[in-house]
């Protein structure tokens, strides 16, 4: 049973990073005066576990983050967490991770930054809230999509923004997964873009945004580009995240050591290029740090004992883009260390469902001019190339006898639910499982892509554009929801438009 809320105030709180307990009780704000720092971006949070979570904020100068916490929405008890000095170093950025916190509860919290040199001058405190996830068996829901200001697509105030955002929270997820491309740092967002039909499509700008990024400043900018959009501030703030990334918060389809051939970038070293967007992705999301993991963006989130959520990272250490068709591939999409690192961590999984959110597809056939940038090649025959990885992952899953593991993905603009079945693959070595694919968030839609039946996919349901690259206007936005019943164990997934409504429905019973 998780911790009441007197046990909570009795034992404590503790701040991941180094950061101190001041103690609960103090007054809630300083007073009003000339010169006190402000939060520039709102507050965010994330990676939640049974008894804590990262919180984040951005002051608009050197300062001190400070943290109120308490179980109560009214503040009537809470903890005051000195967190880190927000710097110049990380573009006055500062998250601090709670731990300590009881499982299974709304945790509320309000930031302030508090001035360096007299403690008394502290910004006005911006609240937010997170539930911590449970240790006994109850409803689970999350939500996932990606592509945000894509295409040239970005914050359009004429129709409310990043409107999408309100339809997701309106669902009240326990959390959000953004499943890769936050930004399109290779996309200017210029004031306007001139549609097919003649429409005018109307975008908020930013002089980091009227360009591609190449320095950390510019990477910096894309995110707080995001920022300025009401909806996804509002969403942030209510509702916790987990983070992945893909190509675009670096440049598109890249690879390790790639040289751009782009005329738009002074700056042709992709290898430098995304050492400056991780940067800017560690700074700027509520994401945990795992220095002594090399900045690891892969992880498990736990979410109780009906959830984990395997987060993978399809970018960082792939092979170069190719014809994908070589006969042996160790390295694959996502490197041997990081896939046998899923294979282990997947048969040692005790919860009910085991989702894995990866940011590529694994049989939809995403070309790079005559390349191939995701797993599959489209010649539909035995694995080659990076399929070879995946084959070696889903023969593992068979062979430890993993039940219930359900992939998500976003990448290709439209939403999808594919089922693989060994009996109609190449590739037998594996068990039934689902894919499903929503997306984008605000960026040009596209699609159907080809589908590659090495695996045996059937496709179940897709929605797709009207055309190629339509605008958020014409409504072809995406995002997927999974519920997941605490009695039963079935799992409910919902694919869904930009308004929220339903388009697409299965449940699947939990297998023993």
């Amino acid at each position: 049973m998780g911790l009441d809320r007197r046990s909570f105030l009795r034992n404590g709180l503790v701040a991941g990073g180094g950061a101190a307990l001041l103690g609960t009780g103090p007054r809630a704000t300083a007073l009003v005066r000339s010169g006190r720092p402000q939060l520039t971006h709102g507050v965010q949070s994330g990676d939640m576990s049974a008894h804590g979570g990262v919180v984040w904020t951005r002051a608009d100068r050197p300062s001190r983050m400070l943290v109120d916490v308490s179980t109560r929405p009214d503040f009537k008890h809470f903890s005051t967490v000195r967190g880190p000095l927000l710097t110049p170093d990380t573009d006055l950025t500062g998250k601090v991770r709670l731990d300590g916190l009881p499982a299974g509860q709304q945790i509320h919290y309000r930031v302030r930054a508090a001035d360096l040199h007299d403690s008394s001058l502290a910004s006005a405190a911006v609240t937010g809230a997170f539930g911590t996830a449970p240790t006994t068996r109850r409803d689970v829901s999350f939500v996932w999509s990606g592509d945000l200001a894509g295409q040239g697509f970005g914050i359009n105030p004429d129709i409310g923004g990043y409107r999408i955002f309100k339809a997701i929270q309106a669902t009240d997820p326990d959390f959000f997964l953004c499943n890769g491309d936050h930004w399109y740092a290779d996309n200017p967002i210029l004031p306007t873009v001139t549609l097919p039909d003649g429409r005018i499509y109307r975008n908020l700008t930013t002089p980091e945004k009227s360009k591609v990024a190449e320095t950390l400043a510019e990477y910096r900018g894309q995110h707080k580009y995001n920022l300025m959009d009401d909806n996804l501030r509002a969403l942030a703030a209510a509702i916790p995240q987990i983070n992945q990334w893909d190509d675009h918060e670096t440049h598109n389809n890249w690879y390790p050591g790639e040289i751009l051939d782009d005329p738009n970038y002074t700056e042709k070293r992709t290898d430098v290029l995304s050492v400056r967007a991780r940067q800017a992705f560690f700074e700027y999301l509520p994401i945990t740090q795992q220095p002594h993991q090399d900045g690891r963006i892969y992880r498990k989130i736990s979410y109780g004992p009906l959830l984990d959520v395997f987060v993978l990272d399809m970018r960082t250490y792939r092979n170069a883009n190719g014809p994908d068709d070589q006969t042996a591939d160790d390295q694959g999409i996502l490197g041997a260390r990081q896939a046998e690192w899923l294979k282990r961590s997947l048969a040692a999984s005790k919860a009910t469902w085991k989702i894995v959110a990866a940011d590529m597809p694994l049989s939809l056939v995403v070309p790079d001019a005559d390349r191939i940038e995701a797993v599959s090649q489209g010649d539909n025959g035995t694995p080659l190339g990076r399929e070879l990885q995946m084959a070696g992952v889903l023969s593992s899953i068979k062979k430890h006898r993993v039940r219930n593991v359900v992939w998500i993905t976003t990448d290709v603009h439209y939403t999808a639910a594919h089922y693989y079945d060994p009996a109609k693959a190449a590739f037998q070595d594996f068990d039934p499982f689902w894919e499903f694919v929503s997306g984008p968030l605000n960026a040009g839609a596209f699609g159907p892509s080809v589908l590659d039946t090495t695996f045996g996919p059937t496709v179940k349901f897709q929605a797709v554009p009207p055309h190629a690259n339509t605008s958020p206007l014409e409504g072809s936005q995406f995002f997927g929801e999974i519920a997941v019943d605490g009695h039963s164990g079935e799992l409910t997934t919902r694919l869904r438009d930009y308004s929220g409504k339903v388009l697409y429905t299965v449940a699947l019973p939990a297998q023993r």
